[in-house]
């Protein structure tokens, strides 16, 4: 069986997509590898949101093709968002590819593998027939139809999914969960809705069993994935199969989210499912979600969250801008009132709650004073984090069409510049006021910093010379040194201790340990095991 190669780029939605693909592949008995070069299958899980994702897969496929090129035997294939929305024109500016699949047909990836080396084998194949290569969903897709998204062997390849915890990213016991999938939000800048289709919601049962299974493979931590993942509703009995067994359905419009606490046991509310899982699968320690749109956030999940303790009370609450001018023209459906209206009644609710933001600088036609309304914001609101980009025009999407690009690159940098330093101080505020508290902490990796050893000058064992060295006695045991680990606190702060030894460290790897916070920069806290 042949080798592959997997890269992803972008989002934790792709990094799932990832997983599932490698899981559905290594059982039909395809090896992996961590080297390009020694995989005869190459795939890269694309991204075309953000234009530095994007210009790093160009560059791996430029590199293909010059394997290619040079003789060797090689299968391309692109994955995600790239190929659906660049479609067949990719394959005709870029030949070296094989293969296209869209994040909605990924199901399908084993059939296009086996159908791309057959008619490479073939004498004579034209390579400008693209159909047998191509499997997309496009903005008419067969998901977006109420039948077609309950027919999806999607919700199949997330229900089959193998979690290995000796992989590097089982070790730390937190594995993610696909509660929904596609936008139905459009927003201007982005292309998501466009690529991932409309909003299809899988069946609370099918979510669950699969948290169940992941707890029982050894997963703390689960965070359940959406684009907007509070617009998670399911209504039992529409998507139905003979066999009575419900399937995906789609999504209801943005109409009916108003706040509202839904009193219908016929459906199941994000609220519910979050309680659902809490109370069914108590072995899970950890239960996080994002992201979150902030609009149509219910009180009734604030209310879950602030009665059952494994919900983890972290918000990542994307803003974008602080100028409701700018919120327009992104057709972000919200103000910013309402959006601060919406922080003061988490941290009512939630006073410890942990806030991550996403800012956009440089959006066209941004003005000094609309940069200014965006400080303004970031330093009302306790952000931990935030996540800023400057604007990129993508295409594919309404703003590339209708806004001309017009803020000078060297005004986005400075105004990125300008809001990185001053999350530093509004993120330094945050975490020092964590300073004296305990809390737990999940390891994750080792850092390999380490506190040096306390060495004396008068220890016997010093000797002088071009420089200072330590000679153990003839009896003396091997010098320990404490090995400093890193993890994160249920509002996902990144919190760094140290184990006595490697050893220990290695061992404290997907544990929860309980931490006394000693120290905090802007974007850590530094603490010691109790």
């Amino acid at each position: 069986m042949r080798t592959v190669y997997l890269e992803t780029f972008g989002c934790q939605m792709n990094e799932l997509d990832s997983e599932l693909v490698r899981g559905h592949l290594e059982s039909l008995g395809y090896r992996f590898t961590e080297d390009p070069a020694a995989a005869s299958i190459l795939l890269y899980n694309t991204c075309s949101v953000r234009e530095l994702a994007e210009n790093k897969a160009y560059s791996r496929l430029g590199l293909a093709g010059v394997r290619k090129k040079k003789g060797e035997e090689l299968l391309v294939g692109v994955l995600g968002c790239m190929a659906e929305r660049d479609g067949v024109d990719m394959l005709r500016r870029h030949p070296q590819v094989d293969l296209l699949c869209g994040p909605g047909e990924l199901d399908k990836l084993p059939n296009l593998i086996d159908n791309a080396t057959r008619t490479a084998a073939i004498s004579g194949f034209n390579r400008g027939e693209v159909d047998g290569r191509v499997a997309l969903a496009g903005n008419t897709s067969r998901r977006s139809a109420a039948l077609s998204a309950s027919e999806d062997d999607l919700e199949s390849l997330d229900l089959a999914r193998a979690f290995d915890p000796e992989q590097s990213a089982g070790k730390a016991r937190s594995a993610y969960v696909r509660i929904t999938r596609g936008c139905n939000k459009f927003c201007t800048y982005c292309v998501v809705p466009y690529t991932r289709g409309a909003e299809v919601h899988r069946p609370p049962d099918g979510i669950i069993e699969e948290c169940r299974r992941l707890a029982e493979a050894g997963v703390l931590e689960v965070t359940l994935l959406g684009q907007t993942v509070n617009h998670y509703r399911y209504t039992h009995g529409i998507a139905v199969t003979v066999d009575g067994v419900e399937r995906p359905q789609v999504g209801p419009g943005l109409k009916a989210f108003r706040n509202e606490v839904i009193d219908d046991p016929a459906t199941t509310t994000f609220a519910r499912l979050l309680s659902r899982i809490h109370d069914e699968v108590p072995e899970l320690a950890r239960i996080r979600f994002l992201t979150s749109y902030p609009r149509d956030f219910g009180d009734d999940v604030l209310d879950a969250m602030a009665t059952r303790p494994r919900i983890c009370r972290y918000l990542h609450l994307p803003v974008q801008s602080g100028s409701n001018r700018i919120l327009k023209l992104m057709n972000r459906g919200y103000t910013v009132e309402e959006y601060l209206d919406f922080v003061d009644r988490v941290l009512e609710k939630l006073p410890d709650a942990c806030i991550a933001g996403d800012l956009i600088v440089g959006f066209p036609t941004e003005t000094d004073e609309d940069f200014e309304e965006t400080r303004t914001l970031m330093q009302r609101v306790p952000f931990k984090n935030n996540f800023i980009f400057k604007y990129s025009p993508r295409p594919g999407t309404v703003a590339i069409d209708r806004f001309p690009d017009d803020v000078p690159d060297e005004v986005k940098r400075a105004r990125n510049n300008d809001l990185l330093a001053l999350q530093a101080e509004v993120g330094a505020r945050v975490h020092a006021s964590w300073v004296g508290r305990e809390t737990e902490v999940l390891v994750e990796r080792i850092t390999e910093r380490s506190s040096a050893p306390a060495v004396s000058a008068a220890d016997g064992r010093i000797r002088l010379g071009s420089g200072l060295s330590v000679s153990p006695g003839p009896n003396a045991a091997t010098p320990t040194r404490p090995v400093q680990v890193s993890g994160r606190t249920p509002g996902d702060l990144i919190t760094v201790f140290d184990a006595p030894d490697r050893s220990t460290a290695e061992s404290l790897i997907g544990s929860i340990v309980r931490v006394r916070i000693e120290g905090s920069g802007p974007l850590l806290l530094r603490g010691v095991s109790v």
